[in-house]
């Protein structure tokens, strides 16, 4: 990915902010328009912006354009990309590897998280890359669970990508030749609630199925099972019996699948695995 390829997506969030008009501007096969807002932004702005091209090539980090030959398929519905750029650090293969999504609470009860752990594993057993949002609860236990088990994980973030940090959770396992961190934002996004239910569009994308652990009534874990439902992706939902969260059952209701143990999450991703790319389908 070239520098100007950073520069583009800089660019195009300082002049058209909104999330939709700057992936109308990055997703435009003519470049000039995109040149001449350059153009017409003030030198200080210029230069400040060519600063953080420098920065962020500086700690490999790299955009990858709405439009762009690189840019995940998976991410295209209906001829139109569902977000505007990915700022990438990490292995870029791992864009286009198959994977599932995981979510759930941030509040995840002993058996969610024990369950989390165990799905975690059975994604990177049959070979998935798990993708998943780095928040704590479940988020963290699938993606600890992928790279201890020796796999491959994709951190999803709700904010800019200055603002990753490895976690101390993750000291003793960070693996940067099996992790991509990926964010849809502008890199100096602060973290807020919009955006971590916006980055769920990204983890249920990039993968081939979602993996619902623990949903709650309400709330983002929901969310994300529903869109995934609509956007035509298989979701499994855990079924713990009498303690199935009423998340799971709602989303059970609405048409996802059932699962009830580790053997029967292998079959389905067995299944799912290897299957024609659904987002440009749809």
């Amino acid at each position: 990915m070239s520098v100007e390829g950073t520069l583009r997506a800089l660019v195009a969030f300082e002049v058209f902010r909104t999330p939709a008009k700057v992936t109308r501007a990055l997703a435009d096969p003519d470049p000039e328009p995109l040149r001449d807002a350059w153009r017409t932004l003030p030198k200080e702005v210029r230069d400040s912006l060519a600063r953080k091209v420098e920065d962020l090539q500086s700690r490999g980090i790299k955009a990858i354009n709405a439009g762009d030959d690189a840019f995940p398929d998976s991410l295209v519905v209906r001829g139109r990309p569902a977000v505007p750029t990915l700022f990438c650090k990490g292995d870029l293969s791992l864009l286009t590897a198959d994977g599932a999504g995981l979510c759930g609470s941030r509040r995840v009860s002993p058996l969610g998280l024990k369950a989390a752990r165990a799905c975690g594993e059975e994604v990177s057993d049959r070979g998935l890359t798990v993708v998943s949002g780095y928040a704590k609860g479940v988020d963290t236990a699938t993606h600890l669970a992928a790279l201890d088990r020796g796999g491959r994980t994709v951190i999803v973030l709700a904010e800019g990508i200055d603002a990753f940090r490895v976690k101390r959770e993750f000291k003793e396992s960070f693996d940067p030749g099996r992790i991509l961190v990926v964010s849809q934002f502008r890199p100096d996004q602060p973290w807020a609630a919009y955006a971590a239910m916006a980055r769920n569009h990204v983890i249920f994308g990039l993968g081939k199925a979602l993996v619902v652990i623990e949903a709650g009534e309400k709330g983002g874990t929901l969310a994300a099972g529903r869109d995934a439902l609509k956007r035509g992706r298989p979701v499994f939902a855990l079924n713990f019996g009498d303690e199935t969260p009423i998340g799971n059952r709602i989303l059970i209701e609405a048409g996802a699948e059932p699962v009830t143990s580790r053997t029967e999450l292998g079959v389905a991703l067995d299944h799912v695995k290897g299957q024609p790319e659904q987002g440009t389908l749809l």
